[in-house]
């Protein structure tokens, strides 16, 4: 059986040209790629880039690929934390994924979620209303509109300053975790702010000091047992507990993207006005998350001596799924570079859609709050929609050199 192998030149390490080009840099290697498999080093380590549906299910097969040490602590440190579920395998992700499959993927809790956010945000517009000459930077906007709802529903206590306060730094782990220099230690000492506070409510809530509403994610996470048979620690469950929250407050990133589709393309407007059952809205949500730039890749460890396409992929190499690629391959969408929400007229397309990850929520690694990114994507298109505003004279370019990244603006909107 062959090995992967390359003239030395190639596995030059590319965290440097990652850094610099963004979203960028592994479609262009992809593309130089005679096979479709790109092979380089990330911080030394040896790595190997796949794409496509062949891909996506070799990733998500545990006998190939394991995350298990596989995020780099300056990652743990900033988005997902340390010892989160994230970084389990087997039967120990098995059992501390179900936590989130109970909370994440029960559709009276997802409609309860849902009206919050709408609660939040009509009070939110509300407010704008009150100074009609002024503009609003909607991603900020957005942010505290998910912080203070997720907070509702996950039963975590929370003032208007507090969630506002909570918004900024979830905003800055997602912000920080992929650079150096002041973002990633703003994102480290938000994740350490925020982690030292759940913590202290889980165990405020274990010694009845604090009421956690029953069913609630603060209920079920300060009760849940891993595989194991132990609670989990406080700082584990406070890890966990911000998982829930800091992903909603992440879809602020897909609503700014929305509000930037809907301006590039009103033709929409009209449409999700008129969208009663829904349908309109929730492709509109598909095809932003498609379209526009959010997580580039997502990355494993070979588990073993694996084989992909015929050839040896030695254990420990470094394995990562081309998301932004995958989203603008010509071989799997027609007109990729085209803002079409009514692609979506067939399975195939969705299969291949993978902004939170592909294969299998259960058993997999595939993100377990996919079903509330969409549906309260689509319930914020809609009533972006419905709003009457004008867009001032701003910088709405999108830097595909910055990862994550955003229209440079935060893209500012006044109600008309």
């Amino acid at each position: 059986m062959p090995t992967l192998k390359n003239p030395p030149s190639v596995w030059t390490d590319g965290t440097l040209p990652l850094l610099a080009q963004g979203y960028a840099w592994l479609p262009d290697r992809m593309r130089a790629s005679p096979d479709g498999t790109v092979r380089t080093r990330l911080l030394g380590r040896r790595t190997v880039a796949l794409r496509g549906p062949e891909a996506v299910a070799f990733f998500y097969d545990e006998q190939h690929v394991q995350r298990r040490a596989a995020l780099p602590d300056p990652v743990l440190d900033t988005l997902f934390g340390q010892g989160a579920v994230h970084t389990l395998d087997g039967l120990a992700h098995r059992v501390r994924k179900s936590m989130f499959l109970s909370l994440l993927k029960d559709e009276k809790g997802i409609e309860s979620l849902r009206e919050h956010v709408l609660l939040r945000w009509r009070e939110a517009v509300g407010r704008w209303r009150q100074e009609p000459e002024a503009s609003v930077v909607l991603f900020d906007e957005a942010a505290r509109v998910l912080a203070l709802a997720v907070c509702d529903w996950t039963g975590v206590p929370v003032t208007g300053a507090g969630g506002a306060q909570l918004a900024r730094d979830c905003v800055a782990m997602v912000d920080g975790f992929a650079t150096a220099g002041p973002r990633h230690l703003r994102a480290r000492h938000a994740r350490k702010r925020q982690e030292e506070a759940l913590g202290h409510l889980i165990v405020r809530v274990r010694e009845q000091r604090e009421t956690a509403p029953d069913g609630s994610a603060l209920d079920v996470v300060a009760r849940h047992h891993d595989a194991d048979g132990a609670l989990l620690d406080p700082h584990a469950a406070a890890v966990e507990l911000l998982n829930i929250i800091r992903p909603t407050v992440a879809i602020a990133w897909f609503v700014t993207f929305a509000a930037h589709a809907l301006h590039r393309w009103p033709e929409h407007r009209g449409p999700l006005r008129g969208d009663a059952s829904g349908h309109l809205a929730t492709v509109f949500a598909h095809e932003v998350r498609r379209f526009y730039p959010f997580a580039p890749f997502v990355g494993g460890l070979a588990a073993r001596d694996v084989q992909w396409r015929g050839e040896k992929v030695p254990a420990g190499t470094l394995l990562l799924l081309d998301l932004y690629g995958q989203h603008h391959d010509p071989q799997l969408w027609a007109h990729p570079y085209r803002f079409d929400p009514h692609r979506y007229g067939t399975g195939e397309s969705l299969r291949n859609l993978i902004p939170q990850g592909g294969g299998e929520t259960a058993e997999g690694h595939r993100c377990p709050g996919e079903d509330v990114t969409v549906t309260l994507l689509a319930a914020l298109v809609t009533e972006l929609a419905g709003l009457d505003v004008s867009v001032p004279d701003q910088d709405l370019t999108i830097p595909l050199s910055r990862m994550p990244t955003l229209p440079r603006s935060g893209f500012r909107i006044r109600l008309a």
